[in-house]
């Protein structure tokens, strides 16, 4: 059937349902029955998901997950991971009691420089441009006093702005470069309102300045918007102890397991197919922390795999060395987070995962992810320098093939039973259920 469809977002949740469940399923009351289960049975809870975002049917839900004894600059937390993918929280609980007992995890802001670009053409004398942009620039200030009054008084506000001339990559491409602190807030909307000030300003002052020609003065505004990527806006978080400290269950010489795990992070640092995989690891911790928080992950992921690539080539996050007996693991990486405005204020489990970190500021947010990704960084190498990585990911996996093939109680018990002596397969797994129901 012709499933174009007008008018669609003026319609109701309900008449968008009814057309879904008519239009692509054989039995639409089952598609209906199934939508509506997963909704929230507090009808102000699912208003307020409704209307996060358009065309709203119903919720689609991600496990939230706890990892707890991550001892951060001598502090614990108990940390809030939304994620799907087995092993991921066990992981991260596991790394962080292990540095429990080590010292803990140490984490440092470096800095919290957001940035801003209106990006605009203009034909003509580029040392013209210099001169009026030289004289204006007071103005951009003055024009956003509006907008900035809050910020400032919270400590924030526009740290600075530059003309870049950019025309070696593109004729006639120029910007102002404009760098924020935003505070606790991570300050996206109102980056890109003084940012669109700031173009109001410049077109409108460039009308008037009575050394461009008339073609100077029809300054082209192409777009004004934040940029993701903040590579002055950077935390480290790091581990160290005595290599004789690192000795546990699986790890009974520890200066080979040092050497081999140093070894596995240079691997990582110079091959970019080995690299992506390792930060992916990384990006585990980091993505479900950022958004149980109400982060916008899909910021951080862009932001991270940039700064990976800053060098020229996409390289390890996370570094590691054996000095003078002590091993050292660290990693410094950009994070752009907010505790305030956004889905922090709106969503309840959000509200719930901050409570729960005691309202962080965004720098102690900061701190908290940075350290989730060093902990799930450190527990995948230390599986894949010691026992292998599918052997705890297969056991964690085992329950998505049981709920797959709708186990039995009885069933589960016989199959987890069978599997504590032989290695888990999916393969192996549905051999088994399939023995067991002849």
């Amino acid at each position: 059937m012709n499933n174009a469809v007008a008018g669609f977002s003026k319609w109701s949740k309900e008449e968008k349902i009814d057309w879904i469940a008519k239009s692509y399923f054989s039995n639409p009351e089952e598609a209906v029955s199934l939508l509506k289960n997963y909704w929230n049975s507090d009808a102000n809870v699912q208003k307020l998901h409704d209307e996060f975002i358009e065309n709203t049917i119903t919720n689609f839900y991600l496990p939230l997950g706890i990892a707890p004894n991550f001892l951060i600059n001598g502090k614990y937390y108990t940390v809030p991971m939304a994620i799907e993918e087995s092993s991921v929280v066990a992981a991260a609980a596991k790394s962080a009691k292990f540095w429990s007992t080590r010292g803990g995890f140490k984490a440092t802001v470096l800095n919290t420089e957001k940035i801003g670009q209106v990006h605009f053409i203009f034909k003509g004398n580029s040392e013209k441009l210099t001169a009026f942009f030289n004289q204006i620039k007071p103005k951009f200030y003055s024009d956003t006093e509006s907008l900035t009054k809050n910020m400032q008084q919270r400590g924030g506000g526009i740290l600075n702005i530059e003309l870049r001339d950019k025309t070696t990559a593109l004729p006639d491409y120029f910007q102002l470069h404009a760098t924020f602190e935003t505070k606790d807030s991570m300050g996206a909307n109102f980056i890109n309102s003084c940012l669109e000030q700031f173009s109001k300003t410049l077109k409108e002052e460039a009308l008037s300045f009575d050394h461009f020609s008339e073609e100077e003065k029809n300054i082209q505004v192409v777009m004004s918007i934040l940029s993701n990527y903040v590579p002055n806006c950077i935390v480290r978080a790091e581990v160290s102890c005595p290599i004789e400290a690192l000795a546990e269950k699986h790890i009974e010489n520890p200066h080979e397991f040092a050497e081999k795990f140093v070894r596995a992070v240079q691997i990582a640092e110079v091959e970019p197919f080995r690299a992506v995989t390792h930060n992916k690891g990384i990006m585990n911790g980091i993505d479900a922390v950022v958004l149980a928080t109400g982060n916008d992950f899909r910021a951080i992921e862009a932001a991270i795999h940039a700064y990976a690539s800053r060098n020229g080539q996409y390289s390890s996050l996370s570094h590691a060395k054996i000095e003078d007996g002590i091993f050292s693991f660290w990693m410094e990486i950009p994070l752009a987070l907010g505790t305030v405005g956004g889905l922090t204020s709106l969503h309840p489990l959000v509200k719930f995962a901050l409570q729960m970190l005691e309202k962080p500021s965004a720098q102690q947010l900061m701190q908290i992810v940075a350290v989730a990704g060093l902990a799930q960084n450190f527990a995948a190498l230390r599986s894949l320098t010691t026992t292998g990585i599918q052997e705890g990911h297969m056991k964690m996996h085992l329950n998505n093939i049981l709920n797959q093939f709708e186990a039995t109680d009885e069933e589960r018990a016989l199959v987890k039973k069978h599997f504590k002596i032989h290695a888990v397969s999916h393969s192996a797994a549905v051999n088994l259920i399939a023995e067991l129901r002849k």
